[in-house]
């Protein structure tokens, strides 16, 4: 089996609402979507999420270095050649969500020709994951509503509540009715994204601490290097790293500095070759993992259950799975259910992954 084609395909979803935290604001979903295509009449198909202010990702340059960079090195190879692939793509630097979603979709080709579910290939631990829902900024009352929202009509008790933003007192209150509406049950946990500097977050740890919050990610600007590790060695909830630890390289770095005393894994961005090394890298260190979210559609979403089944380490946590509920639609033919607080990966060989071709025609923009 040879690869014949590499197609990258932008299409553009809104949202019903926008989501906002503090290094951005989504009302749109402006994703592109991968199809690589092989002489054995198996196509794998991914998606991809540009975040041009936490990658420097565009549409754009993702479709140019797929179509320029990638394809015209690929086209020929095994799609089972997953290594030499990942070394041809990691000559170029960066471009971390398209060379995860090229990935991705090489392994959605070897579970098809295979004719076995991904997730059991990459490990099949479970066969379903615990979803966190993330809260993006709102006042408290509405943040409440949209939690409970969840918890009753879905069964989601863990929730992201995003913060970072000024005064920080607008964060710990929306923290505390969240916390005083759904009891010690529900399981929550903030968000920063670089929002707050290493002395305002160290202002609001005792309070996390105190609501019961499991942890915060990315407090402050991870380039902060002094400012980073004097909040992790004082902090009494544990740190964790999102966007400081996009690779395999920059967590190992994070972990072994003490810059984080967790890391998220997100499949858009490190595929599922690199996102396993990440796993043996947090379980060979002791640290604990979870599954985060790039406000993915459900085609990404699937991705990131086929992964996080796959493993006890990305599972152990509820993972980041429920955003694409905020879209107005989706390329799903097959939509992901979500059923007391879990969605189950699919059976089907491959990701799972069924495209609407009729909703790919409607959306795309190209």
């Amino acid at each position: 089996m040879k690869i014949t084609a590499i197609e990258a395909i932008p299409y553009t979803i809104p949202y019903r609402r926008p989501l906002k935290f503090a290094s951005g604001e989504v009302t749109e979903a402006d994703h592109v979507l991968i199809r690589v295509h092989t002489d054995a009449g198996i196509t794998g198909v991914s998606d991809t999420p540009p975040r041009p202010y936490t990658y420097g990702e565009t549409q754009g340059s993702i479709i140019s270095v797929v179509k320029d960079v990638f394809a015209p090195q690929m086209i020929g190879m095994d799609p089972f050649a997953r290594e030499a692939a990942r070394s041809i793509m990691g000559r170029t630097l960066n471009n971390a969500t398209a060379k995860g979603s090229v990935d991705i979709a090489l392994w959605d080709i070897v579970g098809q020709a295979l004719e076995t579910p991904v997730f059991r290939l990459l490990g099949g631990f479970t066969d379903r994951l615990r979803v966190s829902h993330m809260l993006g900024f709102k006042e408290a009352a509405a943040l409440v509503d949209e939690a409970q929202q969840m918890r009753d009509r879905y069964g989601i008790t863990a929730f992201k509540l995003k913060v970072g933003r000024t005064p920080t007192s607008l964060d710990m209150g929306a923290a505390r009715a969240l916390r005083e509406a759904l009891g010690e049950g529900a399981e929550l946990y903030l968000d920063a994204n670089r929002g707050w500097s290493a002395s305002e977050a160290g202002a609001v740890l005792a309070e996390a601490a105190e609501l019961g919050m499991q942890f915060l990610e990315e407090p402050n600007d991870a380039a902060e290097h002094l400012g980073r590790r004097w909040l992790t060695s004082r902090s009494p909830i544990p740190i964790a790293a999102d966007e400081s630890a996009p690779d395999l390289a920059s967590a190992a770095r994070e972990l072994v500095t003490s810059g984080a005393d967790l890391v998220a894994v997100k499949t858009a961005r490190t595929g599922f070759t690199e996102s396993s090394r990440i796993v043996g890298l947090a379980e060979g260190l002791g640290v604990e993992l979870y599954l985060g979210n790039q406000i993915d559609t459900q085609v990404g979403t699937a991705a990131s259950v086929a992964f996080g089944a796959a493993f006890e380490a990305t599972s152990r946590r509820a993972a980041e799975l429920s955003n694409f509920l905020d879209m107005a639609d989706d390329l799903m033919a097959d939509p992901l259910q979500i059923v007391e607080g879990h969605v189950r990966a699919r059976e089907a060989p491959g990701v799972g992954n069924s495209v609407d071709a009729d909703k790919l025609a409607h959306y795309r923009t190209d």
